[in-house]
């Protein structure tokens, strides 16, 4: 038998190193030893409710602090104190203004019969005096503002803790609502029980006072001061003019100017730069308004 001989190699060369190609060629064995192992995969609404329960939890996991706990406090020690004087506020109101109705009708129902005519001068005197106490209660306010309850001590001395921080539903300078109440009482008496003309004056002053009392509590302390919601009035244009001009007031950057509630802004105006200034804080307050509605119709 013959061997195949192999070629012969000069000596001093290099043998070419052998190459390994790749096959295609599926070997069994290993293929064999393979196996496909399942793969955890996460289900996206799973893992979304999981995260956002975690979320959820956490903040009730952690602790408040004693600040924060004090901050609650105070939060629902106010909504108390507003509900409070809500609802004494609108106690008085309709208690007010039911008596004020009955005895309006009353009055002239009772004059009327005595007579057998109609007093068309009484009640022309009554409604004058309506308004002109609604306006002379408006200049009052204004005096009384500056020269009673700031310039005289013991004035001020009730009036600073409506200029201070409010700790309760109520404050000393809310005494002054209930003083002016005796003179609108009494001359709403005198002229419910006097006949004619001035009888008719005297009512119609005292029934002035009154409406001007409510209306000033209405917007001063509703509006201004937020003690109760006024609703969507809130939002007319003249409206927040008077909130912005007494809100001026309270930082006494023109001496204290505006002292009066509804004539307010043009008081301020008659200030050298007092209408700049109302200007701006309008715009200020417009653009904040604007950027909360924004806000929220984004949200």
């Amino acid at each position: 038998m013959m061997l195949a001989s192999r070629p012969a190699v000069a000596l001093g060369a290099r043998s070419q190193p052998q190459v390994l190609r790749p096959t295609l060629v599926a070997r069994p064995g290993l293929v064999a030893n393979l196996r496909l192992q399942p793969v955890k995969v996460a289900d996206p609404i799973v893992a979304s409710e999981t995260s956002h329960q975690v979320m959820m939890e956490a903040p009730q996991e952690r602790k408040l602090s004693e600040f924060e706990l004090m901050r609650l406090e105070r939060k629902k020690q106010r909504a108390q104190e507003a509900a409070t004087y809500k609802f004494s506020a609108i106690a008085a109101t309709v208690l007010v203004l039911s008596i004020a109705i009955v005895a309006t009708y009353y009055r002239f129902a009772w004059h009327f019969a005595e007579d057998g005519d109609l007093p068309v001068d009484e009640m022309v005197a009554t409604l004058l005096l309506v308004f002109g106490g609604m306006f002379g209660m408006e200049m009052y306010a204004r005096f009384a503002h500056k020269v009673l309850w700031h310039d005289f001590q013991p004035g001020w001395a009730l009036h600073k803790s409506h200029h201070e921080p409010r700790t309760g539903p109520f404050e000393l300078n809310d005494i002054y609502a209930v003083a002016n109440a005796v003179p609108a009482m009494a001359l709403c008496a005198y002229g419910f029980f006097t006949p004619h003309v001035i009888g008719g004056v005297c009512f119609g002053a005292g029934l002035g006072i009154t409406l001007f009392g409510i209306a000033y509590m209405f917007f001063h302390d509703g509006l201004v001061h937020r003690r109760f919601p006024v609703g969507p009035i809130a939002n007319l244009p003249q409206m927040k003019r008077i909130l912005v001009a007494h809100q001026i007031h309270h930082t006494n950057k023109f001496g204290g100017v505006p002292f009066g509630m509804f004539l307010g802004p043009q008081e301020l105006e008659a200030v050298p730069g007092g209408r700049e200034e109302l200007d701006r804080l309008m715009a200020d307050l417009e653009a904040r308004e604007a950027e909360a509605a924004a806000k929220a119709g984004s949200a």
